[in-house]
């Protein structure tokens, strides 16, 4: 057993780059957060920002962007929680939603990269500071400002960069820490106030001394992130500590409830996440007293990237987000953390694959039903019967690939086949219709869409194709 988790916040990332749920969902979720221990929102907006003028083409357009008056009331709702809002803007890697856009490509570092913005263009660093000041004037009061700058994939490739680095003595580290440098020292002049937040990756593999000489020494606090279950503890002190000692003593963990497991995960699994917590446990007891755990952000990733597919929708992360904050609370995931995540949620298991309801009605749960019918599906949608059906007996010895082309089938054989996927087809169709109405309370009607054509509609098509091919064959077998 570890120490709690010392001093600091505990903040919960909500990321809207996908399955942005819908404002009243979101309030019903700021309530549960403040019973489960949250004290902060980390909001990664991204294209759910109501941008103006200029920048209104970044947008959403599969479903509107929030008002400016729903950005404010989110704000709201967490104050009146007592829970500070972060927002978190991506302003050098990770800006596919605004290189994406055709009036934007010549601001990319590289054609084919559209994550990552050319630091050499002034036009760059104004669109950022623009982005920037556009969501700091809808968040009255804010004190704290995350600025991304994680992943900046091909840095350093650009024709500009090439020349750039070509001076003596420049390296992409230097390439990197000039952008955020600039932007960080921007927000500065702007907002002098403003504690500045960024993503540690990037800063990794520097040395103490290229730290120290960065120009971002007392104006940024580093956000180190790991979301693995093994997460090395004595690296991550170690970075913490070389953080440190560069001048830079106010830091930031970055943990994960959700959206971390793989690209296309569809259902938590809560013991991985309190895994990771429960490591990030172990760092936190070992630190010296030197550094300043500013606090840790609870990640739930929506998607991987802007243009990745969708990770667990946050109903189905929710036991897991619970058990993530409990663990913190008590040091370890003991009986009484357990215990006390059940109640909160009307629940009788923490894992979401094998929880029962404890508790009539939704009122712990915000989501529960749409929560119990993904787990429900994606248990269908996973079986042996449904991913091998085109492998199972029946098929491969009387409807295999030759026999379709040559139209020669056994009628009989050839219906068993047909009344079986028929059967399978009909229960996902139901599924799906109740998947998608109670999708469409917590989520615009694109989420649903989206969510049915990755995980249903490839495991549907086959099944249809099969019944489509067996009536044409039989056809031509029976009068």
């Amino acid at each position: 057993m570890s120490p709690p988790w010392p001093k600091g916040k505990k903040l919960v990332h909500l990321d809207l780059k996908g399955a942005p749920p819908r404002v009243e969902y979101l309030h019903r979720l700021i309530e549960l957060f403040s019973q489960l221990g949250v004290d902060g929102l980390l909001v990664e907006y991204e294209d759910m920002f109501p941008y103006e003028g200029e920048l209104q083409l970044l947008r959403a357009t599969a479903q509107p962007a929030y008002s400016q008056e729903e950005v404010l009331s989110i704000q709201e709702s967490a104050k009146a929680r007592g829970m500070e809002v972060i927002p978190l803007v991506q302003t050098f890697g990770h800006m596919e939603f605004v290189l994406k856009h055709r009036p934007l490509w010549h601001l990319r570092e590289v054609p084919h990269c559209i994550g990552t913005l050319n630091p050499h263009k002034e036009e760059g660093v104004k669109l950022v500071m623009e982005m920037l000041r556009q969501v700091v004037e809808l968040h009255p009061d804010l004190s704290t400002l995350h600025i991304g700058a994680d992943e900046v994939y091909t840095l350093g490739e650009g024709e500009d960069s090439k020349l750039w680095l070509a001076s003596t003595g420049r390296t992409v580290e230097q390439l990197f820490l000039s952008h955020v440098t600039k932007v960080a020292k921007a927000i500065k002049e702007a907002w002098p106030d403003m504690n500045i937040v960024m993503w540690d990756d990037m800063m990794r593999g520097m040395s103490l001394d290229t730290l120290k000489a960065s120009g971002l020494v007392g104006v940024v606090q580093p956000m180190l992130w790991d979301y693995t279950p093994n997460l090395d503890v004595d690296k991550t002190v170690s970075l913490l500590e070389k953080y440190c000692s560069a001048g830079m003593p106010d830091l930031w963990a970055a943990s994960s409830f959700k959206g971390s497991t793989s690209v296309h995960t569809c259902v938590t699994c809560t013991q991985r996440h309190v895994d990771n917590h429960l490591q990030w446990l172990k760092v936190a007891a070992s630190l010296s007293a030197a550094i300043n755990m500013k606090g840790i952000a609870i990640t739930g990733w929506q998607r991987y990237d802007h243009l990745s597919v969708l990770c667990e929708l946050l109903p189905v992360a929710l036991p897991s987000l619970g058990s993530c904050l409990q663990t913190l609370i008590h040091g370890e995931f003991s009986t009484e953390a357990h215990r006390k995540v059940t109640e909160m949620l009307g629940v009788s298991s923490v894992e979401v694959e094998a929880m029962e309801r404890t508790s009539a009605g939704e009122s712990l749960f915000p989501g529960r039903k749409l929560a119990e019918l993904i787990v429900a599906i994606n248990s269908l949608l996973n079986s042996e019967d449904l991913r091998f059906f085109e492998s199972n007996m029946f098929v491969r010895g009387w409807f295999s690939p030759y026999h379709r082309q040559r139209k020669m089938v056994n009628p009989l054989n050839s219906m068993h086949i047909h009344n079986q996927a028929s059967l399978y087809l009909d229960t996902l169709q139901k599924m799906v219709e109740s998947v998608r109405k109670e999708m469409a309370n917590l989520y615009p009607s694109s989420t649903a869409e989206e969510w049915i054509e990755e995980h249903v509609s490839p495991v549907m098509a086959p099944l249809q194709r099969v019944i489509d091919a067996i009536q044409a064959c039989v056809k031509e077998m029976v009068p």
